[in-house]
């Protein structure tokens, strides 16, 4: 596993000192009113223990001499040692004593980044060791938990809803220009690339190959034939307009239902001989249509002629903007509406993945073996950077701020020395006494 460590003469990158984060500056405020009692109550139990020591003398100096107040004065004096003792001990952690910078003090301002390497170093040998989380994990029968979660509808509708909410909000973020500009260059602009004429002569041509124009021969037929039942009036003034004016009125009358009446014969002839040759022709012409679009340069050119006439359009350059609106408008309600047929099928996805998981040994084996592994992974390759932010963090710090920032977060239970060394000291110094007075009676 690697781990980070500071060179200790790195001039290449100088460390930038900044601000140590907090908490809220009320609860900032509330720690330092603490931490304030607990030095005046450390420091008054000093001074008591001065005042106690101070009057003890001065009463032996004036001739009172006892066993009792020989014992009380020798206890006053070390709970006063005990307790400058401690009082400097703590106090050197943070800053120099009485701003006098004794060697070996304000220790945490000096080794700050020292202590950040050591942090890091600690934190990536005992939290994030490959073989402490992969056992952690694997122990912790994560897949299993998972799919008896899943499987409940109350928190597959919460998978829902949250999956529903993410997509809402990426959708929402999307500046619809930008949409439209991928729709533009990836659709629109991708559909417009190729030439047309070929690619639509090669699926006309594999229609006919496939037997599959023969709808279209009938549809040309059938409607040409629904054309032409309604049509007599017109063929009929056609003809009549076009024969000569000296014609008599019968004769023009007569020609033009006369021809009517073959057109009509005709078609239905067409239409119930599938073999005739008016059906031949109408094949003929779609496959030599489905020639000339692969290979006629004529209509290749005529064709990319209607498409680009065709991008031009109003209409195909409003177009992305419409797909857009559509579209985003679509998934919005799908994301929004816990009745829409997207948010229910992601709740029956999860029922459904969460039972399978729960009741297939097989694929919490799978899951716990992908898992672990995944995560032995991460912590063998990445631990060090994850670490580094500790150091790195630390190294940034402005050294005081950094100190009295701590100093904060643990300084009242570090008060908690100078009590004890104050009253041990007490206790040791009578114990002394008392020992002292009973082997040599002085």
């Amino acid at each position: 596993m690697g781990k980070h460590t500071r060179p200790d003469n790195d001039d290449t990158a100088p460390a930038v000192r900044g601000t140590v984060p907090g908490p809220d500056p009320l609860v900032e405020a509330e720690r330092r009113r603490v931490l304030r009692r607990y030095q005046a109550f450390a420091t008054g139990l000093l001074v008591v223990a001065a005042i106690i020591f101070l009057t003890c003398s001065f009463l032996q100096s004036r001739g009172y001499d006892s066993g009792w107040l020989g014992l009380v004065r020798a206890g006053a004096e070390a709970g006063m040692v005990g307790g400058i003792a401690d009082w400097f001990a703590v106090t050197a952690l943070f800053r120099h004593p009485l701003g006098i910078p004794i060697p070996h003090t304000a220790l945490l301002p000096r080794q700050k980044d020292k202590l950040g390497d050591t942090l890091s170093e600690f934190v990536g040998d005992n939290f994030l060791n490959a073989q402490l989380i992969t056992e952690k994990v694997s122990s912790a029968n994560i897949p299993e938990r998972i799919g008896g979660w899943m499987s409940q509808w109350d928190n597959a509708r919460v998978v829902s809803r949250e999956a529903g909410r993410l997509l809402a909000a990426v959708v929402r973020d999307i500046d619809p220009a930008d949409a439209e500009a991928i729709i533009r260059s990836q659709v629109i602009g991708r559909a417009t690339e190729p030439k047309w004429a070929p690619p639509a002569g090669r699926l006309l041509q594999g229609l006919i190959d496939d037997g599959k124009t023969e709808p279209v021969v009938q549809a040309t037929i059938t409607w040409a034939r629904r054309k032409i039942d309604g049509m007599e009036e017109s063929v009929v003034t056609m003809i009549d307009d076009r024969m000569p004016q000296w014609a008599p009125r019968f004769a023009r009358d007569l020609v033009g239902e006369r021809v009517y009446k073959e057109i009509v014969k005709f078609i239905e002839d067409v239409d119930r001989d599938p073999d005739h040759e008016a059906r031949h022709a109408i094949r003929r012409f779609i496959a030599q249509l489905a020639e000339d679009l692969q290979h006629d340069e004529g209509m290749i050119e005529r064709v990319e002629g209607l498409k680009a006439d065709m991008m031009a359009s109003t209409a195909v350059q409003e177009l992305p903007g419409g797909i857009w609106a559509s579209t985003s408008k679509a998934l919005l309600d799908a994301a929004e509406d816990p009745a829409s047929a997207l948010r229910t099928k992601v709740t029956e996805l999860t029922v459904e993945w969460g039972v399978r998981i729960r009741t297939d040994h097989g694929l919490r084996t799978s899951l716990d073996r992908r898992l672990t592994g995944a995560v032995k992974f991460l912590a063998e390759n990445y631990s060090g950077e994850v670490t580094s932010i500790i150091s790195e963090t630390v190294q940034r710090w402005d050294a005081k701020e950094a100190a009295d920032k701590i100093e904060l977060m643990v300084g009242k239970d570090l008060q908690f020395i100078r009590f004890n060394g104050t009253i041990v000291g007490a206790l040791a110094g009578m114990v002394i006494y008392t020992v002292n007075y009973v082997l040599f009676g002085v």
